[in-house]
């Protein structure tokens, strides 16, 4: 049973912790555009076979969080949103190491994440995350959704990516089918997430030095592969490891071979665990 927590602004998040009985370190998850934490049910399954605690919660505009529906003022409120989670974390696990993972949307998020706050996590994890200007808003078309977002921010924009999320069918049908997914978002929201947030990533990108894995699919049709490569190329951690999947479509931890990427997840998390011992 999930809960609320209270945020700056009086926003409610609805926020899940998972917590085995001998957990070694902390995951905060950043789910995607459109999703909510439920869909991170098997991911923190086996997190948590691995010893590893989950806190995850519905991205504000999303799900259960009592905001308004695909709608952001700011996208660094997202960022401000993962801090309170990570606050929380930590003050109810002092003794342990905490890290971050972000898939898509999510991501792009965890980046700026580590780009604004550098010295509070162990190290983040990306999968098909999200941080640069995708194909559908690239050139004069970017420019467009960034001037019309400020003039008509609440026209609604029907979210289409269903049929190129996974290469599961089961998957795309339960996506198609879910009643808290978002079908459509504001044009304000495109325009903080796909134009200022990725033009800000782009100008602070290199201030990045967080330990982290990037991981991606090869077949990843919604983020093409090479924003990943570009993220692994333009950061300054010393500690960076980008792991690309055949075969695989955006959603990697929903795809048949999600427990080999949760496995070299939970690899990668231990090996920094260890160091830090």
């Amino acid at each position: 049973m999930g809960n609320y927590l209270k945020l700056r602004d009086n926003t409610e998040l609805y926020l899940k912790r998972d917590l085995p009985e001998n957990t070694t370190a902390i995951i905060v998850i950043n789910h995607g555009f459109a999703e909510h934490l439920n869909r991170y049910d098997y991911v923190t399954k086996i997190l948590n076979k691995a010893n590893l605690g989950v806190y995850r919660y519905d991205l504000r505009g999303h799900g259960r969080t009592k905001s308004k529906k695909g709608y952001i003022e700011d996208f660094m409120d997202f960022v401000k949103d993962a801090d309170e989670v990570v606050n929380l974390a930590k003050t109810e696990n002092p003794d342990l190491p905490i890290f971050m993972l972000g898939h898509s949307m999510g991501g792009f998020i965890t980046l700026c994440y580590g780009i604004d706050k550098p010295n509070k996590l162990k190290g983040q994890i990306f999968s098909g995350a999200a941080i640069r200007r995708l194909p559908v808003v690239n050139g004069i078309k970017g420019n467009i959704v960034k001037l019309l977002g400020r003039i008509i921010p609440n026209l609604s924009i029907k979210n289409n990516l269903s049929k190129d999320l996974c290469s599961v069918k089961e998957v795309v049908d339960e996506y198609i089918n879910d009643p808290l997914i978002l079908k459509e978002a504001k044009l304000k929201f495109y325009s903080e997430f796909l134009i200022r947030g990725t033009d800000w990533i782009e100008k602070n990108i290199e201030k990045y030095e967080y330990p982290c894995l990037i991981t991606h699919g090869e077949k990843d049709k919604i983020v093409p592969k090479e924003v990943s490569i570009y993220l692994y190329s333009k950061i300054s951690s010393e500690d960076k490891e980008i792991k690309i999947y055949d075969n695989l479509y955006h959603e990697i931890l929903n795809e048949n071979e999600k427990d080999k990427v949760l496995s070299d997840i939970i690899n990668w998390i231990y090996e920094r665990v260890w160091k830090a011992c």
